[in-house]
């Protein structure tokens, strides 16, 4: 009996595992030394992030009174293995994906939420009243940028008439770019993948100024340091996702490099450029505007293909 290492080397070392994680801790770095350098500040070294990574690792995690511990120990768990079973059906490095079937950008993006949702539980499932009060927001915010996120993803597959990634992807790489096609759903994209993982200015849930840390007040250790980790390898796989449907597709690592990095460039800009907003202005504004914009733009992209069929 033959022990076939392939789905071991997909999960462990590519797309998932190791390259995942330090693709992640890569981009959290120049994350940070981008918003940095737009401040007229130096920002951190090259391995700023995998030392607070192993810093965070090493350290005892303490398990507070009245939280569920086995609940408080999990999430953890449940957002990294997400986050790194989402890579699968992406084109990580502009590599055919490691599996695809029809259906799995649904599957995506409900293995991308789990995050949001197991950061809420984790606030939730404390004490704490600083925990409790991030996790509500937290949640609440995980409704407003969710379906908007998800119905600007839905606008290219639309048009590909696919929803299998793989096959949005080739769609993207034989037409002109879906930036220009579809500018409103763009913005929507990148706005809510913002909002999804609580970077400025949507970092009410976590607002160190009022609530500490929001819901990962009470985390610590290695616990701290899952939760970091799923947030950087999601940024990886959103700015992923965005660059195969709107950027022209991605197929080589070349591509991949040039244009995660250029929207990760873009992501670091909005983030100098405004303040801190207040949890009722994420929520309500963009509940509003984002989910009608996306509506709108899916109305039109129907009613074009369906007036593209009469005529020809």
């Amino acid at each position: 009996m033959t022990l076939n290492l392939n789905p071991l080397i997909v999960l462990l070392i590519f797309p998932g595992g190791l390259f995942l994680i330090m693709a992640g801790l890569a981009y959290e770095y120049l994350d940070r030394k981008l918003v940095a350098r737009f401040q007229n500040r130096i920002g951190p070294r090259w391995f700023q992030p995998l030392a607070d990574l192993l810093k965070l690792l090493s350290k005892e995690e303490i398990t507070p009174l009245g939280v569920q511990r086995g609940l408080f120990y999990l999430l953890p768990l449940f957002a990294l293995a997400s986050a790194l079973t989402a890579a699968l059906y992406v084109p990580m490095a502009g590599l055919l994906p490691a599996y695809a079937f029809q259906g799995d950008l649904i599957v995506t993006i409900y293995l991308l939420s789990v995050l949001t949702l197991s950061m809420g539980l984790a606030g939730a499932c404390t004490v704490d009243r600083f925990a409790l009060v991030g996790a509500t927001r937290t949640l609440t915010q995980l409704f407003s940028y969710e379906a908007p996120f998800m119905l600007a993803l839905l606008g290219p597959a639309i048009a590909a008439q696919t929803w299998q990634i793989r096959s949005i992807n080739e769609y993207a790489s034989q037409n002109l770019w879906l930036l220009i096609a579809q500018p409103i759903g763009f913005l929507v994209a990148l706005v809510g993948l913002m909002g999804k993982l609580e970077l400025p200015p949507f970092d009410a849930p976590e607002a160190e100024t009022e609530i500490v840390a929001g819901a990962l007040t009470e985390y610590s250790g290695r616990g701290l340091a899952l939760f970091r980790l799923s947030k950087d390898i999601e940024l990886v796989i959103g700015l992923t996702l965005v660059a195969a449907f709107y950027l022209g597709g991605i197929h080589s690592p070349l591509d991949f490099l040039v244009k995660t990095v250029g929207l990760l460039l873009v992501v670091a800009l909005l983030q100098t450029l405004f303040a801190r907003l207040r949890i009722d202005q994420v929520v309500g504004l963009w509940w509003r505007i984002g989910t009608i914009l996306a509506v709108i733009q899916l109305i039109a992209i129907v009613l074009g293909r369906y007036v593209g069929n009469l005529i020809f």
